[in-house]
């Protein structure tokens, strides 16, 4: 595929699913710059890679600020070339019940998700269309196909890189740049263990019919995807089948939900 074998930026590149994609980027020869928080992942990260000959670079930044995400990219871009590939795989969550979450946890986790995939393809765009070429991948999330109880403050900002995607694919396709999403479903990470102790009982309900994926799993599906150029990558069979329900038989997803939520509030 054109550019995957160049030089790829993947946002949240020390972590998860990010971590997982730039193990398999960098495996199939190309030129990965990590763009993370300052903390003891990149650090690892820094590390792990430093015997690839220079191939894998790190780069500290919180994605939510735009100076930060600016100024990483450029580094990047100076150390491997213009990007060829962005991932922006860079988010957090944080669940609970709509009523009791700190109004500061909506706010963060828009700014993480939302804005700093926005930051990340601002960055990296201008030059995709300048050279018409060029692909740009940002990680949504199975949360971004319909509203899951206790996600109020994650799933908003995931619906908004879903859209983010949709309006770029049509103005950038024109230019020769390729957009996708990706829609992931639970996934072995750090992230996904740390957001358990806050899981209400009514999300573990519905949440516990899926079985979590591992991150390496995900990063094949979504190298798989951008390979093939969809538009919706989907990382399991069930996000896929939860897709077409959705968009086919919303009230029927809507009742199964429901019905999930009764097993444990006890109102039907």
């Amino acid at each position: 595929m054109t550019g995957l074998l160049d030089h790829a930026i993947v946002t949240g590149g020390s972590s998860g699913i990010g971590r997982a994609l730039v193990h398999r980027l960098a495996d199939r020869g190309a030129r990965v710059s990590v763009v993370a928080l300052d903390d003891a992942d990149l650090a690892a990260a820094t590390t792990e890679h430093a015997g690839r000959d220079g191939a894998v670079s790190t780069h500290a930044a919180d994605v939510g600020d735009v100076h930060q995400v600016s100024a990483a990219v450029a580094a990047a871009v100076e150390r491997h070339g213009p990007c060829d590939l962005l991932i922006t795989s860079a988010g957090i969550a944080r669940p609970g019940h709509f009523l009791e979450l700190d109004g500061e946890q909506f706010e963060r986790q828009m700014r993480v998700n939302y804005f700093g995939t926005l930051h990340a393809v601002r960055a990296v765009a201008p030059t995709m269309v300048e050279r018409r070429d060029g692909s740009i991948v940002a990680i949504s999330s199975a949360a971004g196909l319909l509203g899951v109880f206790g996600y109020s403050a994650y799933g908003p900002t995931k619906y908004a890189v879903r859209g983010l995607c949709d309006v770029l694919r049509t103005e950038l396709k024109p230019h020769g740049v390729y957009v996708g999403c990706v829609f992931p479903t639970d996934v072995e990470t750090p992230q996904f263990a740390g957001e358990q102790p806050y899981l209400p009982a009514e999300t573990r309900a519905i949440s516990g019919t899926v079985k979590p994926i591992s991150a390496e799993k995900v990063a094949d599906a979504i190298l798989r995807g951008i390979a093939k150029r969809r538009a919706n990558i989907f990382t399991d069979a069930t996000t896929t089948v939860l897709d077409r329900l959705v968009r086919i038989a919303p009230g029927l997803t809507q009742l199964w939900l429901d019905h999930r939520v009764a097993t444990v509030t006890g109102r039907g």
